[in-house]
């Protein structure tokens, strides 16, 4: 992925390795004096699952970038003060230890850079369409549930919390 040559926004999908350090560098801004980073990484296990040895990420890539965009506005607009976002997403085989997803939010204090941060990923799980099979010593699945994406607008009717946590009414839970 090209780091953008302006703006305050850098989303988007890679079938590539994500690159952590380059969207955590330039994030940095000179009135911003905090900047957070989440990377979630491919790991050996799921629930009741052990010895998961890859994951495969698929996505409805046009709407992908579009979402992602809209999820930065919303950002900005429950924390103004934010500098710069990120949010990357891969798709494609990962295997244990790859980043599978990327956010970074930049601020002048760390409060909103967490606020942002916490909201972006668990917003992005919820109205994102990408999803996940995992391989492991005794199968592979594409999941045991259905994944309820809901659009971005709907996150007026989620909770959120001042740390930026997402709670869906009726909806699963963003956690993973």
């Amino acid at each position: 992925m090209q780091i953008p040559s302006s703006g305050d926004d850098w989303v988007g999908l890679s079938n590539e390795p994500l690159p952590v350090a380059e969207a955590l560098e330039w994030a940095h801004r000179p009135d911003c004096g905090a900047v957070v980073l989440f990377s979630g990484v491919a790991r050996d296990h799921s629930s009741d699952r052990s010895n998961v040895d890859q994951l495969e990420y698929e996505a409805y890539e046009a709407q992908v970038d579009p979402r992602l965009a809209e999820l930065a506005v919303e950002a900005r607009r429950r924390w103004p003060p934010v500098g710069r976002l990120v949010m990357m997403h891969r798709v494609g085989e990962l295997v244990i230890g790859d980043s599978a997803v990327v956010v970074v939010a930049s601020s002048p204090h760390r409060p909103e850079a967490f606020a942002a941060a916490r909201f972006c990923i668990d917003a992005l799980k919820a109205t994102i369409p990408i999803w996940k099979r995992e391989r492991w010593d005794e199968g592979e699945s594409w999941g045991l549930e259905a994944q309820h994406i809901i659009e971005v607008g709907d996150l007026n009717n989620a909770t959120v919390a001042a740390d930026g946590s997402v709670t869906l009414r009726d909806a699963p839970s963003t956690e993973h």
